[in-house]
């Protein structure tokens, strides 16, 4: 099974500098295959809590490399939810690649466990009749501190939904568990991983130099 790794969350920064070089990214240093994966960016200023900046994934296998290379990017400047990060931000930025694995069908909305599950939930919008569909990963749930039953209700408002949560409506969630493996790199540590594997400090056009 393949794992979240440095070298993954290495690309991903790569893949976010060349962007703003308007350049090629090198070549990534692990092999190809296919899995579902996610690409998450957070902003840490002052030492302080790390801020989500952008999430955005696949929950279908997709081969890892042109997946990691679109996500980076699409994660960093296309979710919706947030300002595209801008390379001023670099500094400040940390990057958690994640690999999807063990897909399960829930018996119901509690079917699954803080911490070690992600959730895809699906179900129909009692008001407008639309079928709707949300997911976190495995640790967001623990990260914010809910119960399962406060992650499904977060989950259903992020799907879409504005009709009042009821317990009828919970039960009718089709829930698919998942597990995943993730790697998290800040900006100064791909700095020293490009310094030691390369032999020079990345530049980046609009980022001050570390």
């Amino acid at each position: 099974m393949v794992s979240a790794s440095r070298e993954m969350a290495v690309y991903c920064f790569d893949t976010l500098v060349a962007h703003y070089n308007s350049e090629q990214a090198p070549h990534p240093a692990f092999d190809e295959g296919q899995h579902p994966l996610f690409v998450t960016w957070k902003k840490v200023v002052n030492g302080g809590e790390p801020r989500l900046r952008g999430c955005i994934g696949t929950l279908e296998a997709h081969c890892i490399i042109n997946g990691f290379r679109d996500y980076a990017l699409t994660s960093a400047l296309r979710d919706r939810r947030f300002p595209p990060i801008q390379a001023k931000e670099l500094p400040y930025l940390q990057c958690t690649v994640s690999i999807l694995t063990n897909y399960e069908t829930a018996r119901d909305y509690l079917d699954w466990e803080v911490g070690k599950h992600g959730m895809i939930i699906e179900f129909n919008d009692p008001d407008y009749n639309t079928r709707r569909s949300a997911t976190y990963l495995p640790e967001v749930a623990a990260h914010e501190g809910w119960t399962k039953i406060e992650a499904i209700d977060s989950l259903i408002r992020k799907a879409g939904c504005n009709s009042p949560i009821t317990e009828s409506l919970r039960k009718r969630i089709q829930l698919t568990r998942y597990e995943s493996t993730l790697f998290t790199m800040h900006f100064s540590e791909y700095v020293a991983y490009v310094k030691a594997a390369r032999g020079a400090a990345p530049t980046i056009n609009g980022a001050k130099p570390q």
